[in-house]
């Protein structure tokens, strides 16, 4: 059941870029972390979830972003952008220190939670999509798939959509696919609803206030 929450983001702000494991904030916050292709629209669907415009800069060069981005929400967790894939003009050096760059993160991270996969409802998922979902659960993590740019396509549309996407991605009958559209600020309340049921999983306690934005 969907608790129709939208939580109110009080402040939220850039903490750090980071390749490294030491680099990662040490504060013992809880973390959801997003990831999926260069121009999946990752960054604007932060950007929405916050209710900030541009907190989560929206790249002009796909595939150019190699480091991970903590955004503080709340002063109570952390917000992760992990660096996009799939750009066809990154070279093969730079597709390796991608891998670098997660594994190292997904590899311990303690403090990570859940992670939002994000894939363009308008399209089948891509190889390195089914690739990355595999790996998220491989790492023993939540995942949930972000169906993004929901209103490119009709509603009667949508049930279509979602069966390419779960098909492709081999998803097991009870794992969601929720639909955003950061053009028309639906959905918004399902990721929060999950990313605060992510956090209970794990044994965190997150003030939750209802946003008035709706």
């Amino acid at each position: 059941m969907i608790r129709k929450i939208r939580m109110k983001i009080k402040n939220a702000e850039f903490i750090t870029s980071a390749v490294e494991k030491h680099q990662y904030p040490a504060e013992g916050l809880p973390e959801i972390a997003f990831v999926g292709r260069s121009n999946v629209g990752k960054s604007s669907s932060i950007n929405t979830l916050l209710n900030r415009k541009g907190i989560a800069r929206i790249s002009q060069n796909p595939g150019k972003t190699r480091t991970i981005n903590f955004y503080k929400v709340n002063e109570e967790f952390h917000f992760v952008d992990l660096p996009g894939y799939g750009y066809a003009k990154v070279s093969k050096t730079e597709q390796a220190k991608w891998g670098g760059i997660m594994e190292r993160y997904l590899s311990d991270r303690q403090e990570l939670c859940s992670i939002f996969l994000l894939v363009d409802i308008r399209h089948e998922p891509k190889e390195d999509d089914r690739i990355m979902y595999e790996w998220i659960k491989h790492f023993g993590y939540d995942c949930t798939v972000i169906a993004t740019k929901s209103d490119k396509i009709t509603r009667g549309q949508y049930q279509k959509h979602k069966a390419m996407i779960k098909n492709k991605l081999g998803l097991a009958d009870e794992e969601k696919i929720i639909l955003l559209s950061s053009l028309k600020k639906t959905g918004i309340d399902e990721v929060w609803d999950e990313i605060i049921s992510s956090f209970e999983r794990n044994g965190y306690e997150i003030t939750v206030e209802e946003s008035n934005a709706k």
